[in-house]
C-alpha cells in the first residue's frame, strides 16, 4: 500500500488539480507531503515498534494510514488533501518498519527468510508498476478519489488478518527500553530536511 500509493496518485494529479483548483506549484505537494513525512518518520516508526511491540505498531500504522486515505478521498480543498497526504505518509512510516521486522522475526534465517524477503521485495517493487496501471483505470472510469478509497478495504482486510494471525507476543522483547525523545526529534528533523532537499 505504501509504495503503490505514490505511483497511483501521480497518474491522478491532472484530475486532482482541475477538481480542487490547485494554484501554481502547490499540486506537487500532493506527492511531496507524503514522501516528506514517510521518509522523515521511518526511524521513529521503527523505534516505536521496538518499544511498544511490532504487532501493535503495525496495526496502528495500518489503521491510521487507512483512515487518512479515506480523508484524502473526501478532501474538498487543496489544503485538506495535502494535510491528509502528509498524515498518510506518517501512517506509512509507522507501519513499514514494523512490517519488515515482523517478517524478519517470523521467518527463520536461511532459505525461509530469504524467500520471505524475496516476496517482500517483489511486492514493494511491483507496487509502483501496479499503481500506475490501477491509478489510470480508477481515474478514467471512476474518479480520482478512488485512488485513495481503494486503500480502505485493503487496509481493513490487512487489519483483520493481522489481528487474528499475528502472534500477540511478537516484538515484546524490547519493551523495557526507553524512547530518546530529543534524539528522535533531531533524527526526524534531519531526515525530513534530507528528503525535502532531494
Amino acid at each position: 500500500m505504501v509504495v503503490l500509493d505514490i505511483a497511483i496518485v501521480n497518474v491522478a494529479l491532472p484530475s486532482i488539480s482541475r477538481d480542487l483548483h490547485f494554484a501554481g506549484n502547490n499540486l506537487q505537494w500532493v506527492i511531496t507531503a507524503y514522501t516528506l513525512t514517510f521518509g522523515g518518520f521511518l526511524l521513529l516508526g521503527g523505534r516505536a515498534a521496538d518499544l511498544y511491540g511490532r504487532r501493535l505498531i503495525f496495526m496502528a500504522g495500518v489503521a491510521f494510514f487507512t483512515a487518512m486515505s479515506l480523508l484524502a478521498g473526501l478532501a474538498q480543498t487543496d489544503t485538506q488533501l495535502i494535510v491528509a497526504r502528509a498524515a498518510q505518509g506518517l501512517g506509512g512510516a509507522i507501519m513499514s518498519p514494523a512490517a519488515l521486522s515482523i517478517v524478519l522475526a517470523e521467518f527463520k534465517e536461511g532459505k525461509e527468510r530469504n524467500a520471505a524477503m524475496g516476496v517482500w521485495a517483489a511486492v514493494a517493487s511491483g507496487g509502483a508498476a501496479v499503481g500506475v496501471l490501477l491509478g489510470g483505470i480508477l481515474t478514467q472510469y471512476l474518479d480520482w478519489r478512488w485512488n485513495f478509497f481503494v486503500n480502505v478495504p485493503v487496509g481493513v482486510l490487512v487489519l483483520f488478518t493481522a489481528f487474528f494471525l499475528l502472534p500477540k507476543h511478537i516484538g515484546e522483547e524490547h519493551k523495557k527500553l526507553k524512547l530518546d525523545l530529543p534524539g528522535a526529534t533531531l533524527a526526524t528533523a534531519g531526515l525530513i530536511s534530507l528528503v525535502y532537499g532531494l
